[in-house]
């Protein structure tokens, strides 16, 4: 096991890694994991990654499972990078499309429950509980049943119906709450400790992280270690925004690339843009949007804990934060699916258009490499799309 130890992201304070933790006990915020990375280059370098699994896990000495404990997979990660066609490229833009679709349960949440449910089994979880918008559930009670552990959903009842049915087939116990993902997270709070659940929130336990940050990895591995110009990342809870950024810092120490770093965009719904108020205002932090609406349901999140990380980062990346129409993604949509034969996500349909917005605006030059993450499948949200 090449954890050292847990670590919180805003005061430091350090946790012990050997049992279930949530938030830091002094701060509230969320904690990472801390991993040795001189242990772990002595056995996982560049060259030795070609011949090993082709799933998240190949990148097994930087996770946080212990290597004699076989961990809960359905063969996440492995997801193509895929080179737009030309007739999806804006003003000579070299673009790429990271398709996260072709996960377990169709969305990159695959990556953060593989981890992080492999890691509350070993340390002993029962009942495991996670509020969600919708793809995060699904991916919870499938690695749920799969380690043979409850799983009890949280979900708006406005959720897209394809991840109510599916978790409900895959065994959990799903709540349908008149309100937000954070109407649900509130719920779990008041109940989880009379119910023994293990929160399983976004940045509130500090395992899902782990599974995300191998989207930097992998994006690392696709493009021969030379990370792209620009990402453009759809951020509701900012997850895997914020897990890329520690891997690109791990891969630094590790020596597989250099100090150079894309500039992060992070791409939220007008209906829904925390970030990109505080971004635009200056703030460190983000306060609670109001009265949020978006289709994009991975977006409706009016507050997220992991906040002032995704600040701090498209910051000191250079980089930024737009908001879209939820038209302009219905549009958009229709319009990669007809040019790649790929049937985005909402989510995924906006990081297109913040790219249109973006070159139209100067902030992306022409030339420069651009790393789009479609982050599910469309099939999730036919209700959404199926509008004549």
């Amino acid at each position: 096991m090449f954890v050292k130890g847990l670590e919180c992201t805003a005061c430091g304070l350090e946790h012990d890694s050997s049992r279930l933790q949530n938030l830091c006990r002094s701060c509230g915020k969320p904690l990472f994991a801390i991993v040795d990375l001189a242990a772990a280059s002595r056995t996982m370098t560049r060259e030795s990654l070609p011949g090993r699994e082709r799933s998240l896990w190949r990148y097994r000495e930087v996770l946080p499972l212990p290597s004699d404990v076989e961990p809960v997979s359905l063969g996440e990660g492995g997801t193509p990078l895929l080179r737009a066609s030309r007739a999806c490229r804006t003003d000579d833009v070299d673009l790429w499309i990271k398709d996260e679709s072709l996960n377990p349960t169709q969305s990159f949440k695959a990556r953060g429950m593989s981890v992080a449910v492999s890691m509350a089994k070993h340390l002993g979880a029962k009942k495991l509980a996670v509020p969600s918008a919708g793809n995060a559930a699904a991916a919870l009670a499938a690695y749920a049943a799969r380690a043979g552990i409850e799983a009890h959903i949280f979900m708006p009842r406005d959720t897209p119906r394809a991840n109510v049915v599916e978790c409900r087939e895959t065994g959990a116990h799903v709540t349908l709450i008149d309100g937000l993902i954070t109407d649900c997270g509130a719920e779990i709070a008041r109940r989880k400790e009379s119910e023994a659940w293990f929160d399983m929130s976004t940045l509130k336990e500090p395992y899902r992280v782990e599974g995300k940050k191998t989207l930097g990895y992998e994006l690392a591995e696709q493009l021969n270690w030379e990370l792209p110009g620009v990402v453009l990342y759809p951020a509701g809870g900012g997850t895997g925004l914020i897990g890329m950024w520690k891997a690109f810092d791990e891969m630094e120490t590790l020596g597989w690339i250099g100090k150079k770093r894309p500039r992060m965009f992070a791409v939220q719904a007008a209906g829904c843009a925390p970030i990109v108020r505080a971004f635009e205002a200056g703030e460190k932090s983000a306060v609670e949007f109001p009265n949020a609406h978006t289709i994009a349901s991975g977006l409706r999140v009016p507050k997220a804990i992991g906040d002032f990380l995704m600040l701090k980062i498209i910051r000191d990346s250079n980089g930024g934060a737009i908001a879209v129409e939820d038209e302009e993604m219905i549009r958009v949509t229709r319009e990669v699916g007809a040019k790649e034969g790929l049937f985005v996500c909402p989510e995924g349909a906006a990081c297109f258009v913040a790219l249109k917005l973006l070159r139209s605006a100067r902030k992306i030059a022409s030339g420069e490499r651009v790393v789009i993450f479609n982050t599910g499948s469309g099939i999730k949200y036919l209700e959404t799309y199926d509008r004549g």
